[in-house]
């Protein structure tokens, strides 16, 4: 049995190597290289793929794995919105995805960047640099007197609303699908409108797809309440950055924490000392003392990069002994 690991981590590779001790019987190659068209060909030979999300999985890099034969794809997170779909379904492609690595992380890091905009810790920051102590005018706000309208009810979604409430925060949680539990602790609303109308921050939790590309637009921003905080550690794409910037200068929305960018691969994980990032809207929300933008490290902690190796690995191997996986991804 031959499993080949792509886009390996120096962080993942004592997970690797405790996984590799407890299953002799695979033979897994690593590589640091994403999977791309380029690199695929270091697969020959291999019964299934272990990736994280970093570039397309188009139709013309499906179709060379399959002419190698390899239909097992597992991947080490759980976003699919980069993979073509019908290519997958065509060419027989079994893929699985880790979907529950560690809500914890995420939603702790959304509320801790929350925070940071409540208290206008960036602002103080500035300040601090130029050897400005004074406190004035940066007065914050707390938690506990906000509205926090989380969109999505899933596991992250939920830990989310836990924290809040344990913050004192009324809480609104829509979801696509009514929650009985949620509707019973009385912080359901099926009305995404009234969730935009009576919330003071909004946190989203949804995955990028179709229903959901550029949810939070000029449209969505007008129903808002003026100065609305706006929080993002799930995709880029839920929100049209431009809309974002018109609000942003408007005072419609009062700052945001994005973890997630719509062009992030032209910036994130990658050291861009002196060079320009050739992405105008990053450099604009950079700029603002109201906006945090970190580069997709909501999920990054021992735990969750622990259970994105093992599980995937894991999901990987029972592809191939046994065709099957409590982890496969419908997509078609």
């Amino acid at each position: 049995m031959k499993i080949i690991a792509y886009g390996i981590r120096e962080d993942e590779r004592p997970y690797v190597k405790n996984w590799q001790w407890a299953n002799p019987d695979v033979e897994l190659i690593c590589t640091d290289k994403p999977l791309d068209v380029e690199s695929a060909e270091l697969a020959a030979g291999c019964d299934g793929v272990v990736a994280y999300q970093q570039k397309s999985y188009s139709a013309d890099l499906l179709k060379q794995l399959h002419e190698m034969n390899i239909h097992n794809l597992s991947l080490r997170n759980v976003g699919v919105d980069n993979i073509d779909a019908e290519a997958a379904v065509k060419y027989g492609f079994k893929i699985t995805n880790v979907p529950v690595y560690s809500p914890a992380a995420i939603a702790e890091f959304g509320v801790t960047q929350l925070l940071n905009l409540l208290r206008r810790t960036k602002e103080f920051q500035n300040k601090f640099a130029k050897r400005d102590y004074r406190w004035a005018p940066n007065i914050a706000s707390e938690l506990n007197q906000q509205t926090v309208g989380i969109v999505g009810a899933g596991h992250i979604g939920r830990v989310m609303a836990h924290i809040c409430r344990g913050f004192g925060a009324r809480v609104m949680v829509y979801n696509h699908r009514p929650k009985p539990d949620l509707v019973k602790a009385g912080v359901f609303t099926d009305s995404l409108d009234e969730l935009y109308k009576e919330s003071t921050v909004i946190s989203l939790h949804v995955p990028a797809v179709k229903s959901t590309y550029h949810m939070l637009n000029r449209d969505a921003f007008a129903k808002m309440q003026k100065g609305v905080l706006i929080i993002n550690m799930s995709r880029g794409s839920l929100i049209d950055e431009q809309d974002l910037i018109e609000a942003l200068d408007s005072g419609q929305v009062g700052g945001a924490a994005l973890d997630v960018l719509e062009d992030e691969t032209k910036i994130f994980n990658k050291n861009m000392a002196n060079q320009p990032s050739n992405y105008p809207a990053f450099d604009n929300l950079e700029s603002r003392e109201n906006v945090l933008i970190t580069p997709h490290t909501a999920f990054y902690t021992d735990e969750a990069v622990r259970n994105m190796v093992e599980q995937s690995l894991d999901a990987s191997r029972e592809l191939i002994l046994t065709g099957a996986s409590d982890k496969l991804v419908k997509l078609g």
